[in-house]
């Protein structure tokens, strides 16, 4: 069913002052940011963890979604021949407009390796889904939500402190690019826009606090590869107040940052659904390429911001709202 979407790819400077910024017109401006913050932050926004789950599709859906991400050529038929199920069926799975065939649950978990209380906790919540008495799916979703892990998912206040202020994640890359000189009064006049040097200060000891820098000997801060706990809805809450900040930087942008210093452009298209889904698919593609270039950078010496939105402006007939795909980087729902 076709419906308009706008495909709206901002790219945003987030130091003032730099004349120095390049638009490279064949890769769209190929984001110059220090891989271990991306990496850092792109997989606390994009991780499915086993505590966000609650509905066992999730599962097939992240493993989909990260074999497409490893493997661009990862395919509904190849995944579908794993699980015994042809390729149209399978997407409806994923869709959530059906429901996997008992004889296919072996499969899934096989090559979802679950195995132990993860198991356990996708057959409960599968049974749960396709139960029709209201009772019985809510002793069973009770049972399931007391596999949690409660200890490895627990809920870290620091952590989401770290996604409630776009200057958080903007000042870890920074130091990285200063290497690691605490001068706050610097750090808060670089940081586009500017921010207070309370800000700047409170952002530094968070990082600190969920362990994403360390103090040197030096007295310089380091970067670290710490693992962030931070998982359910409180994540996808904090998640969403983060692109809604990054989203209002790139409209900022358009009056506060000289026009060859960013790349902004907007597309409104009419779509049918596998145009759709193969749009989604390009977009995730260009999302991987854009890592692996970033991993390629040498000696960065400026901190972008990429924000990608494809989102329905209209709909033929009302359309079907579960054909729109979800939030999160590179990620649906």
């Amino acid at each position: 069913m076709a419906f308009e979407s706008v495909l709206n790819v901002t790219k945003t400077a987030c130091f003032a002052g730099k004349s120095h910024l390049r638009v490279d017109k064949k890769s769209m401006e190929i984001v110059k940011l220090p891989k271990q913050f991306w990496w850092g932050i792109s997989n606390l926004l994009t991780m499915v963890t086993f505590s966000d789950i609650a509905d066992y599709r999730d599962f097939l859906k992240d493993f989909y979604e990260r074999r497409k991400a490893e493997m661009p050529f990862y395919s509904y038929r190849m995944m579908g021949d794993k699980l015994g199920l042809d390729s149209s069926y399978l997407y409806r799975v994923l869709q959530k407009k059906q429901h996997l065939p008992a004889h296919a649950l072996p499969a899934a978990k096989e090559i979802l390796a679950l195995s132990g209380r993860q198991a356990e906790y996708f057959d409960l919540l599968f049974s749960a889904a396709i139960s029709k008495d209201k009772n019985k799916q809510e002793e069973l979703m009770a049972k399931a939500l007391s596999l949690r892990d409660v200890e490895r998912h627990s809920l870290q206040a620091a952590e989401l402190k770290l996604l409630e202020n776009w200057w958080i994640p903007a000042v870890r890359a920074y130091l990285d690019l200063n290497g690691g000189v605490v001068n706050i009064k610097q750090i808060a006049k670089d940081i586009c826009p500017p921010i207070t040097e309370e800000q700047a200060t409170e952002a530094i000891e968070i990082l600190k606090e969920v362990g994403l820098v360390k103090k040197l000997a030096s007295g310089k801060l380091a970067l670290t590869e710490a693992h962030l706990t931070v998982g359910g809805p409180e994540k996808a809450k904090a998640v969403r107040n983060f692109q809604r900040q990054v989203l209002g930087l790139a409209s900022d942008a358009l009056e506060n940052v000289p026009v060859n210093e960013r790349n902004i452009s907007t597309l409104t298209l009419s779509v049918d659904p596998s145009c759709f889904e193969d749009l989604g698919d390009m977009l995730r593609e260009f999302r991987r390429l854009v890592q692996k270039r970033v991993d390629e950078s040498k000696n960065p010496d400026r901190v972008m911001q990429l924000s990608m939105a494809f989102y329905p402006v209209a709909r033929k007939n009302g359309g079907s709202e579960n054909t729109i795909m979800g939030e999160g980087v590179g990620a649906k729902k």
